[in-house]
């Protein structure tokens, strides 16, 4: 199991991780930070 505490994301695929393939976590952190973006420019307003 691999846990990001800080999206809320559980994997449980380490075998697939191991072998490189990080797709979902990346892609998971990418629509965070996306996320997170977007609300800094929201308040901006």
């Amino acid at each position: 199991r691999i846990t990001d505490h800080r999206i809320n994301l559980t994997l449980y695929k380490i075998d697939a991780m191991m072998d490189g393939d990080l797709t979902e976590l990346l892609d998971a952190l990418a629509a965070e930070h996306q996320a997170e973006l977007l609300a800094t420019l929201s308040g901006e307003s």
